[in-house]
């Protein structure tokens, strides 16, 4: 049994985490801000989920409250630290930079301090995100391949905190992983999120924009493999890599506590395919408006998984199929269509 700061508790990723967490035994510390970045209502609902379990408590508040942080850690001894909260998407990064700065580089800054002073926190973990490879176009994303090429601010603070992890694991000893995600689905899933938005046009019988011409191809993964592989993770505290040379620097390790790694389902997804399969999942065909690539997508991602698999022993491999009709199934239930 551990004691687990959640950070962004009330979000997709982070309410599913702390399900499982609790389920196995631990007790979680859900920290949340319950922001209107999307329906607060989805996240109330999820929280009551949380709630009626007595190993779980919520902390509202802000990660770019630097005094409340401070006195979250004081307060609250952690075993290990997830931070999922983030200032999320690439198209909304286009219009409100400064949101990503506060949550996304002031907001983990305080969280890399609390771990920093902290004399119980044994492991950071903190979502990035495969946006970092930006322009990248070697196949598949490896966590040893350069990534300076952002092509948006939401990938830009994501490939900060990578940097900003490893400052703290080389000068305090910190250990640190960070998590590359890959197209996380599922049910509870963010509105904002292309199967959302689908599922919702489809079902009102209203067209949906299909970027790229649908030629976009995504390494979709289900959220229970996203879960899954940030519990192992967690539970494997990095060290340092003895062979790193600072002649030819190895990107994703280090000779300090810190690791990356990609959580990706390893197969790519034609977004076209995944319109298809969500056609067939509803019984209803979609009306599709074919759109040009929007600023600051990629039209490609696909995940590297071969030092998940031999570190921790897993591989994400929820087939498109299953994973869709299972977030449809719940989605007509969450809103009774």
């Amino acid at each position: 049994m551990s004691r687990f700061l959640v950070t962004g508790a009330a979000g997709f990723i982070g309410s599913h985490l702390s399900q499982r967490l609790l389920e196995r035994g631990d007790t979680v510390v859900g920290l949340d801000n319950l922001n209107d970045y999307y329906s607060v209502q989805l996240k109330e609902d999820r929280l009551a989920n949380l709630t009626p379990h007595e190993r779980f408590s919520l902390k509202q508040l802000d990660l770019s409250d630097v005094d409340g942080m401070q006195r979250l850690f004081e307060d609250e001894p952690f075993d290990a630290v997830v931070n999922l909260a983030a200032q999320a998407g690439v198209r909304y990064s286009l219009e409100n930079p400064r949101a990503y700065i506060d949550s996304n580089i002031v907001g983990f800054t305080n969280i890399l301090e609390g771990c920093r002073h902290s004399e119980s926190v044994k492991h950071l973990v903190y979502a990035s995100s495969s946006s970092v490879y930006g322009t990248n176009t070697q196949m598949p994303f490896s966590v040893h391949h350069n990534v300076d090429h952002p092509v948006s601010l939401y990938a830009a603070s994501k490939k900060s905190n990578e940097l900003m992890a490893h400052c703290y694991s080389h000068l305090y000893g910190l250990p640190t992983t960070g998590l590359r995600f890959f197209t996380v689905y599922g049910p509870w899933g963010r509105p904002d999120m292309a199967l959302f938005l689908f599922t919702k046009a489809i079902l009102e019988g209203k067209p949906i924009n299909v970027f790229n011409h649908g030629k976009m191809r995504r390494d979709f993964t289900y959220v229970d493999d996203i879960v899954e592989g940030v519990i192992r993770v967690t539970d494997r505290i990095p060290q340092p890599n003895p062979e790193w040379s600072s002649d030819d620097p190895d990107p994703g390790t280090s000779k300090a506590p810190y690791k990356l790694y990609n959580i990706g389902n390893n197969q790519p997804v034609e977004l076209m395919h995944l319109i298809e399969t969500l056609e067939r999942a509803l019984g209803k065909t979609a009306q599709k408006n074919l759109m040009d690539i929007q600023p600051g997508d990629v039209p490609a991602t696909y995940a590297d998984v071969d030092d998940l698999i031999r570190d921790v022993g897993f591989k994400p491999s929820t087939p498109i199929e299953v994973g869709v009709s299972r977030f449809v199934e719940w989605y007509r239930e969450y809103h009774d269509v």
